[in-house]
């Protein structure tokens, strides 16, 4: 990886700030599925179990669209500092938590101020780095997540275990303070914007409603009676408009350009995250194993990511439609080859090495997907498109993962996986085959719009 590209005076306090952040997100989600078991006995809060992550979830959604709306309008500043100071008091909340409802409260704090912050912190890197260089810090962003997602369950394990899972939040909270610090100082050094892009009227509402589908669909998605399918059909009545409103023009038609780019990341987002949401629960019920040894695909998914991102980021020159088909055709390979560790007589070892190849493909078009966006990206829309972007990761796991759990209490581990990861294959064959030539294409509405402003 280029040090220069990172670490030229100009870049190095982004840098370190944008690295930091990232390392804590990720050493905040690791610790809270390790520590959560113990979380809700503490606070008599079991029928609640899923709660702290659907909140998380919806109110990121929120967070997204208001930072993309204040990024346009505003530049990146406001919410580079707004989005970390909600996060760390998200933490704070949450770890002097003493009741569901707190700990409810500060999840949603983290939650929008994560949102808010992930956001800015891609409308800084179109402004902070040049196009050549975004490759570099957006793999490095992706690799950031390998350290927690090795260490962190252990030392939140141990924390909770040993000490108290009050500092799985607290423990961090100087450490994002700091990276906060380190953000705002190369905020003072960027541009004063105040443009004036699309009016899009109605974004927040929708927003809510989307978030309040998404929580609907994960709270009932292993409901099999009239009540849940009742409850996940509302749910999925609510995020509809979110999907018309939130994204690109042309995205559900795969419109070259831009909306194909959004649909690389749904299609990728959907098949990785819903083969491995289910991927423990079959090596532990199909296989006997215990969750330690069922976690290690995961962490063997999360080498691979890293590894692929590398390889994205050294070798910018080959271009993004290259990387998002080869991503595509490798993210196929591990999906189909983990399929053979359902049944009973499946080779459960295969587990690791294939997620390897999950990872490789999603490091390479994950992070090609993005460089794209930023390019294919207007100056004035850089806000509303990348918030876009999270908004296609989050509706298409949701609804994957939705889809699994019907399938899976419907089916059992084996017979429900099986046909689910088939169509997780067929998603990333179209994407190899189809969408990642498209999304490298200019698309000609825009073109034509490019000229008449000439």
């Amino acid at each position: 990886m280029k040090g220069s590209a990172l670490w030229a005076p100009d870049r190095r306090g982004a840098t370190v700030g944008v690295l930091l952040l990232v390392v804590l997100a990720a050493f905040e989600s690791m610790g809270v599925t390790t520590a959560l078991p113990t979380i809700v006995r503490d606070l008599h809060g079991e029928a609640l179990y899923s709660w702290p992550f659907t909140m998380f979830l919806a109110a990121q959604v929120v967070g997204n669209v208001v930072s993309g709306r204040v990024c346009d309008r505003r530049g990146p500043a406001p919410m580079l500092v707004l989005g970390p100071l909600l996060f760390a008091l998200g933490l704070l909340v949450a770890g002097t938590a003493g009741s569901m409802a707190q700990l409810l409260a500060g999840r949603a704090l983290q939650g929008f101020g994560g949102g808010a912050e992930v956001v800015a912190i891609y409308v800084m890197i179109a402004a902070v780095y040049p196009e050549r260089d975004r490759p570099v810090i957006i793999g490095a962003m992706s690799a950031a997540w390998v350290g927690p997602s090795l260490v962190g369950p252990a030392v939140a394990g141990l924390l909770t275990q040993y000490v108290n899972w009050h500092w799985v939040f607290l423990g961090l909270l100087p450490f994002e303070l700091v990276g906060w610090v380190l953000v705002v100082a190369v905020v003072r050094r960027l541009p004063v914007v105040s443009q004036s892009g699309p009016r899009r009227r109605g974004q927040v509402l929708v927003a809510v409603s989307a978030a309040v589908g998404l929580a609907l669909v994960s709270s009932a998605g292993d409901q099999l009676n009239l009540v849940g399918v009742g409850v996940i059909v509302l749910g999925l009545a609510l995020v509809a408009p979110a999907v018309v409103v939130l994204l690109p023009r042309g995205t559900l038609t795969a419109r070259r350009g831009l909306p194909s780019a959004m649909i690389a990341r749904a299609l990728m987002s959907a098949a990785f995250m819903g083969c491995e949401a289910f991927l423990p629960l079959v090596l532990q019920q199909v296989h006997g194993y215990e969750p330690a040894w069922a976690g290690l695909p995961l962490t063997a998914g999360a080498i691979g990511w890293a590894l692929g991102s590398s390889i994205q980021a050294r070798r910018p020159a080959l271009g993004e439609a290259v990387f998002l088909r080869w991503g595509f055709f490798s993210l196929a390979v591990g999906v189909a080859l983990v399929t053979l560790v359902a049944p009973a007589w499946g080779p459960a070892w295969l587990a690791a090495p294939a997620w390897i190849f999950s990872g490789i493909g999603m490091g390479l078009a994950t992070a090609s997907a993005s460089v794209l966006v930023l390019r294919l990206s207007p100056a004035h829309d850089r806000g509303f498109t990348t918030a876009a972007l999270q908004m296609s990761d989050l509706f298409a796991q949701s609804l994957s993962i939705g889809l699994g759990g019907v399938l899976v209490a419907l089916l059992g581990p084996t017979a429900g996986w099986a046909p689910l990861n088939a169509v997780f294959v067929t998603f990333t064959l179209i994407g190899a085959l189809v969408i990642s030539r498209r999304a490298a294409e200019p698309d000609p509405t825009t073109q034509c719009r490019a000229r008449r402003r000439q």
